[in-house]
């Protein structure tokens, strides 16, 4: 790699921009330009100086737009996520969790009546609920390389079969720094719409396989702890409407299809919150501004609390308080109007999404 001098770092930005001032430290050169449509120009030069090993970053100083360059900064990894086995193991075990957790889930469902056979139910259960996941995590992958953001391979969490639920869901590590706005909000949405369309396609199947009892001997078992009763979203009851299964005569029993789009939803759900660095954080981000950010935070808490998910709420308090903001090198052009009006969609499918009690349900 060329080791980068003033002279070529300074030809560099004025081939993209007007250069009326520089500033020279130890550290970083500070440009100031005359241009004032820089968004597109800045996203080019970035690119770049990347080859040089160098990042620069907008600045904004008593109304004055401020270019610096400088290194790029060392990036803090774990060292067991540096390891390119990881993801492959931790792929193996959550698959083999989330089988275990279907074949038991339907051996329990056989016992009321029968659907079929475990095994084979089981791997159907597999394929729903990793696909949504991974399709989630394709979404973020295909929007980063489209945006020339390097990523990680995902990391499938795994969780508790049997008796919890199989995965905790999955997630990548950037490799590069996020260059704007617009890309930091096209990357943030791309996983939970690319994984929400999945999710739909396993309801409308799960909805289809899952029996109806009468609602009467539904309350007789709920009452005996036989069967649990769990918080539909508004896109379940449109899929259960599809086969006339979302009368109150009747009560659904969720087949391990349905389970895994519900998780589905509820993860979906969890993302577009617009808190902490989830995927719905990081559009509010752009959005909102740090400050506004920040109460988004705690006011999503707040609905997770009213929820009744109170260990997620704990968890986006914890590692809020201990996390960077995620903030872009280009933190002052803003974000273009058509994705705006796209966030106020990514709203109405957070709600459509969202587990609801009984009482705020139809």
């Amino acid at each position: 790699m060329i080791e980068p001098t003033q002279e070529l770092i300074t030809n560099t930005v004025s081939s993209f921009f007007e250069i009326t001032d520089t500033e020279i430290s130890l550290t970083k050169m500070k440009f100031r330009f005359k241009d004032s449509d820089f968004k597109n120009k800045f996203v080019n030069l970035t690119q770049n100086l990347e080859k040089y090993n160098l990042v620069c970053v907008l600045e904004k100083s008593n109304n004055e737009v401020i270019l610096s360059v400088s290194k790029y900064p060392p990036q803090k990894q774990r060292k067991w996520l540096s390891k390119t086995w990881i993801p492959r193991i931790l792929f193996v075990v959550t698959v083999t969790f989330v089988l275990i957790d279907g074949y038991f889930r339907t051996v329990g469902f056989n016992i009321f009546m029968p659907l079929g056979d475990p095994l084979g139910i089981a791997i159907l259960y597999a394929w729903a609920l990793i696909g949504i996941l991974g399709v989630h995590e394709a979404g973020h992958l295909i929007a980063a390389k489209w945006h020339k953001i390097k990523t990680t391979w995902p990391y499938f969490i795994p969780g508790i079969p049997i008796f919890g639920i199989p995965t905790f869901g999955a997630f990548i590590q950037s490799r590069g720094l996020t260059v704007n706005r617009d890309i930091l909000f096209d990357i943030a949405i791309a996983g939970p719409i690319a994984g929400l369309v999945v999710a739909i396609v396993v309801s409308i199947f799960g909805a289809y396989t899952s029996p109806v009892i009468d609602s009467q001997i539904a309350e007789q078992m709920f009452g005996n702890s036989q069967i649990i009763q769990m918080n539909e979203n508004l896109i379940m009851m449109g899929t259960l409407e599809l086969f006339d299964k979302n009368s109150s005569d009747v009560e659904v029993i969720m087949s391990p299809i349905m389970f895994a789009a519900w998780l589905g939803f509820l993860i979906t759900f969890l993302n577009l919150l617009p808190a902490w660095q989830l995927d719905g954080g990081h559009m509010a981000r752009v959005i909102l501004g740090k400050k506004w950010h920040k109460i988004a935070t705690y006011a999503s808490m707040g609905v997770l609390v009213l929820l009744n998910y109170w260990m997620m709420a704990i968890l986006i308090l914890l590692l809020s308080s201990r996390s960077r903001d995620a903030q872009p090198l280009d933190d002052i052009s803003p974000l273009s109007k058509n994705r705006k009006l796209i966030y106020i969609g990514v709203i109405i499918l957070a709600v459509l999404c969202a587990p609801l009690p009984d009482s705020l349900l139809p």
